[in-house]
């Protein structure tokens, strides 16, 4: 069995959701780990779980998060932790991957399916192995209890409920 834990100095835990459905807003979560047991190179075995800091939400911008972090979405005092934990790895071709599993937010835990892209295996100038993995979902934060939303005076809504998951991961092998 080899471990893996994911290199946050390197990684990003990003997503995108439509503003006034004209815009995106882009966002990220600062504080995350994970780790991964894999008895494969190739990660088609691989178990995954994974953990982000609800408060570490950044918007580049300071009202909109502090908004994002009261009970009106995240409620991060009560629900500090986002976490998933995966279920199966379909491995489509030598780079691509569906990663099944359950995520859970604000304590509602939902299946969800990542696309995935492996970049490869590589030894940095320090002598640690790292992996590099690109990976892209979807998921509507009504489900998880994120229902927050407003009207426009021409009446079309504030925020989508679809949001957009983009995660660049480095793994560095413990």
């Amino acid at each position: 069995m080899t471990n893996w834990k994911i290199d946050e100095s390197h990684s990003e835990i990003g997503f995108k959701v439509k503003h006034l459905m004209i815009t995106n807003v882009s966002g990220y979560f600062t504080r995350f780990s994970g780790s991964i047991q894999t008895e494969s190179d190739d990660f088609h075995d691989a178990s995954i779980s994974f953990e982000a800091d609800a408060d570490s939400i950044d918007t580049q911008n300071k009202q909109r998060d502090e908004h994002l972090r009261n009970g009106e979405f995240f409620d991060a005092t009560t629900f500090p932790k986002i976490s998933f934990v995966s279920r199966k790895v379909k491995k489509i071709d030598e780079e691509q991957y569906k990663l099944v599993g359950d995520l859970t937010i604000k304590g509602q835990t939902h299946p969800i399916e990542l696309e995935v892209t492996h970049a490869g295996v590589t030894v940095d100038p320090w002598g640690q192995s790292k992996a590099g993995f690109a990976l892209k979902g979807r998921l509507h934060r009504a489900d998880y209890g994120l229902r927050w939303n407003a009207s426009t005076e021409a009446g079309g809504i504030v925020l989508s409920d679809e949001v957009k998951l983009n995660m660049e991961i480095q793994l560095v092998k413990s």
